[in-house]
């Protein structure tokens, strides 16, 4: 989902990073009504910078990463979710990727505004974290990112033949596959101690 430096115009870079604090600053407004929501957004930071680090492959014009998008947005909700992408965008590219900095706006929008739309259609709706549910809602949201990243590079300064978008989009398919095993299995041992007071401090799990 990465998309490499050079690619965007740098106007366009700069549109991008506009709207991406707008998003996220945004929702972080929430912070002053739920402080609470400070920890779980550092805990999805940590958890989606040790997600992308622990599997990450060219793929196309792109990077094949494994985001583990659902089970930080099952377990620590939508606004830490939304957050922690930008803070771990701008982590990693810190710590790691130095050049992925310049698209820390275009990289955040990839993530975050596929999100967005998934909670305000199908994730307000969930009705129960079964295998169907989470198969739908990893469907839906690795289907954003594609779409995502097939926007910027139609908009790119170097025309990117639709094969390779293609291909790349045709590569996650895998994560959607696997990414729900490591969802239910999570939730799955997190669920029963959701009544400790750290866990209903950190998470959204509830007993039921």
């Amino acid at each position: 989902m990465h998309i490499e430096p050079g690619l965007v115009s740098a106007a366009k870079v700069a549109v991008a990073n506009v709207a991406a604090v707008g998003l996220v600053g945004a929702h972080a407004l929430q912070f002053v009504r739920q402080p609470q929501l400070v920890v779980r957004s550092l805990l999805a930071a940590l958890f989606f910078s040790l997600f992308m680090q622990s599997f990450h492959l060219p793929a196309g014009p792109s990077e094949l990463h494994f985001i583990g998008a659902m089970p930080i947005y099952l377990i620590l909700g939508f606004v830490p979710t939304v957050v922690g992408f930008a803070v771990g965008l701008l982590v990693q590219g810190i710590l790691f990727e130095p050049a992925d900095l310049v698209n820390l706006g275009v990289n955040t929008l990839s993530l975050a505004v596929p999100l967005l739309v998934l909670h305000h259609t199908v994730g307000k709706r969930l009705d129960g974290l079964n295998v169907r549910n989470i198969l739908q809602l990893d469907a839906i949201y690795y289907a954003g990112v594609a779409l995502m990243v097939g926007f910027w590079l139609s908009i790119g300064e170097t025309a990117t033949p639709f094969a390779e978008w293609a291909g790349f989009a045709a590569h996650y398919l895998p994560v959607v596959l696997l990414e729900p095993l490591v969802t239910i299995a999570l939730v799955g041992l997190l669920r029963p101690h959701a009544a400790h007071p750290a866990l209903r401090l950190c998470t959204t799990l509830r007993t039921a």
